[in-house]
């Protein structure tokens, strides 16, 4: 049986596959066409330049993605909430959060409890409850590209929207360790941010990869971080334990901020300020060196409540307890203006006039 062939090249096919292949072609092509988006092209002379503008300067800018990470536990939530009470309220932690009225707030979180954990909390930390908002998952969980989100920030013109944590609101197909994933999801909240000039912050527990840099220790995808403007880093800080510091690890819009610190205890939560200490303090479990000048300090002023004199080598033990070296001791000695004094055959460090400033 003879059939009719084409040759292509030094292949030759038969008269009814050439055709099938041609109708395949036509087929792609056609895919393709409908398929294709249309080239536009914008020159750079008409975008209208304009200035970054901050909800907490240089640490949480408005219209951008902000990350919060930390170990579980070292008081990541705490963090948010007490700042999210305070914007309710039309204040600020410190001077570089800037308000002249109370800010809408939407808060949610996917771990704790709203009767019994997160109102109780808000309330410790005096917030102003009326303006912040949750959305109702009873229903049907939230996720990072739930419609939800917009709809909420127009209805409440809120200007800091909080997931918390990230890993919570990735939707039941979404695989945060796949970069192509992670990067359209964070897309397209990064786009709702600048879209109503929002300050979106996600706070993600960090992973157990010690000593690996902070920005691969964030769960999953390392395009969770690359999206985000800015990241911080809230962990413990060694030799201390109720201080937090809060380190900013990531800045693409402006220098890097002081780290800063705040304070845990039954009392509740005490902001700090700026703090002496190192994102790789932090993640290591170092205590920081510079702090330990001011940790020294601390023992002699508690010491100076009770005493006028002590000898010098009982000192020296409280300090070794403390893992403070002779030699910073002397330093704190030096800087409070303490003097030594030699008492028979003994010398004795007198505290009456110990510097309180």
């Amino acid at each position: 049986m003879i059939t009719e062939t084409s040759v292509i090249g030094n292949h030759s096919m038969s008269i009814a596959e050439a055709s099938s292949s041609d109708n395949e072609i036509l087929k792609t092509e056609g895919i393709m066409a409908e398929t294709r988006t249309e080239l536009q092209m914008i020159k750079m002379s008409e975008i209208q330049s304009q200035e970054v503008v901050w909800l907490w300067y240089p640490f949480i800018p408005y219209g951008k993605l902000t990350i919060i990470q930390g170990d579980p536990g070292d008081g990541k939530t705490t963090f948010v909430l007490n700042i999210a009470a305070k914007l309710s309220k039309g204040e600020g932690l410190d001077n570089d959060m800037k308000l002249t009225d109370p800010l809408a707030v939407i808060y949610q979180s996917a771990e704790d409890g709203l009767t019994d954990t997160i109102k109780p909390r808000l309330e410790a930390a005096g917030a102003d409850c009326e303006n912040i908002s949750v959305i109702d998952e009873s229903i049907k969980s939230l996720s990072m590209i739930d419609e939800r989100l917009e709809e909420a920030l127009i209805r409440t013109k809120a200007k800091l929207l909080i997931l918390d944590p990230i890993q919570a609101y990735l939707g039941g197909s979404m695989d945060m360790n796949r970069a192509n994933e992670a990067r359209d999801m964070t897309k397209k909240l990064a786009s709702l941010a600048e879209k109503y000039r929002c300050a979106i912050v996600l706070v993600g527990h960090m992973n157990k990869a010690a000593g690996n840099k902070a920005a691969y220790r964030g769960m999953g995808s390392i395009d969770f971080f690359a999206v985000a403007r800015s990241v911080l880093l809230v962990g413990r800080v060694e030799g201390e334990e109720n201080i937090r510091a809060v380190v900013q690890i990531k800045n693409n819009l402006a220098g890097f901020g002081h780290p800063k610190a705040f304070q845990l205890s039954e009392d509740g939560f005490l902001w700090l300020g700026d703090y002496e200490i190192t994102a790789d303090e932090v993640l290591g479990g170092i205590a920081p060196k510079a702090n330990k000048l001011e940790q020294a300090k601390r023992l002699l002023r508690k010491l100076a409540e009770t005493n006028n004199a002590i000898q010098s080598n009982e000192i020296f033990n409280l300090a070794e307890e403390q893992n403070i070296s002779r030699r910073t001791l002397e330093n704190a000695k030096k800087e409070l203006g303490v003097k030594a004094k030699r008492i028979n055959n003994s010398w004795y460090w007198e505290l009456n006039k110990v510097k309180t400033d």
